[in-house]
């Protein structure tokens, strides 16, 4: 079970190497670790402004949602107000051309 270690010496090339390897992986495990770490800890703060932005989301959707339910009623008067004078023809589609011979 005695075994003798035999030491090589390493080449400029291979220390380079190495040492490149080494600064990489010194480099990606505190952006890991840290990108960890923020998710972890949410402060109040933090949750609270999470909570109003959300909030506030809602809220443009609610008036896009209503511009759009506004928009499409003015559409619709105006298509009704349209047959009206026309005589009460009914138009299917949004054209706006009729053969009125």
């Amino acid at each position: 079970m005695t075994q003798k270690i035999q030491f090589e010496l390493l080449s400029r090339r291979q220390a380079f190497s190495l040492f490149g390897a080494t600064a990489a992986f010194s480099l990606v495990i505190p952006v890991t670790l840290s990108a960890l770490s923020e998710a972890q800890a949410q402060t109040p703060g933090m949750e609270r402004r999470e909570d109003r932005r959300e909030e506030r989301q809602e809220r443009r959707e609610d008036r896009r949602d209503d511009r759009q339910e506004r928009r499409e009623d003015r559409q619709e008067g105006r298509q009704e107000r349209r047959d009206d004078r026309r005589g009460g023809e009914t138009t299917t589609g949004t054209s706006g051309t009729t053969d009125n011979k």
